[in-house]
């Protein structure tokens, strides 16, 4: 089942007088249940092209579409609503509020859907139970390592069941050993749990867990096809 399509999606911006053109034209599918890896070089428009999807920045021109949705014509407040409910993200930083343990951290996003204190608390349980935090709950951030940070980032993404997980760089201030179990966490959220995941990494070895394996250079997008082989995305 086709989840995310992006069609013929230009995006420009001005830097004095020259104009910037990171995406141009980029068309791509993204299905259900897939867990697709974005690579390029610094600038090359992928956390923009991931940011699109998301409903954070908005397009030149194109249309995404998510679930049959073109998020690209709602309003602000309908595409906050979208968010809210289909979108869940993993930062490079974590994001946490330092004020807030890490279920207060995780229970964020679900105050923002109508449900009750109860089944608030069952899917909190739920998500923190998914990471391996559950003796963490009551934690503050300052308490917990990065990897344990990173974790609630995770926990929070997930915890509303949103349509699609997007992570921009999260293992990009992690050790190596780190690194390596949010990585296959990552991977039980895609194969355990069922959840399409997006994630822009600068990391080769990062990349190569996903499914599949797209680049995006000179504002348009390969994909790997095979080590010796790549194909050009054309249209979605």
């Amino acid at each position: 089942m086709t989840l995310v399509q992006v069609k013929n999606v230009t995006k420009q911006y001005a830097n004095g007088e020259e104009t910037i053109t990171p995406l141009n034209e980029v068309n791509l599918e993204v299905h259900q249940g897939d867990f697709l890896s974005l690579m390029g070089a610094s600038g090359s428009g992928k956390s923009t092209l991931l940011n699109m999807i998301a409903g954070i920045d908005e397009v030149t021109s194109g249309e995404i579409l998510v679930e049959g949705t073109d998020i690209t014509k709602l309003s602000r407040g309908k595409l906050a609503d979208w968010r809210a409910s289909h979108v869940g993200y993993i930062f490079q930083t974590h994001n946490l509020i330092p004020v807030l343990t890490a279920y207060e951290n995780v229970e964020m996003p679900l105050l923002l859907l109508k449900m009750s204190a109860a089944e608030r608390r069952k899917r909190v349980e739920i998500a923190l139970e998914a990471v391996n935090l559950t003796d963490r709950a009551t934690h503050y951030p300052r308490q917990m390592s990065g990897g344990q940070e990173q974790r609630v980032g995770i926990a929070r993404a997930i915890v509303a069941s949103p349509t699609l997980v997007v992570a921009d760089e999260p293992t990009g201030n992690l050790d190596d050993e780190t690194t390596e179990q949010i990585l296959e966490l990552l991977q039980r959220v895609n194969n355990e749990l069922g959840m399409t995941l997006l994630m822009v990494t600068h990391d080769i070895e990062a990349s190569e867990i996903a499914k599949r394996q797209i680049r995006l250079e000179r504002g348009k997008l390969t994909e790997r096809q095979s080590e010796s082989t790549n194909r050009e995305i054309t249209a979605a």
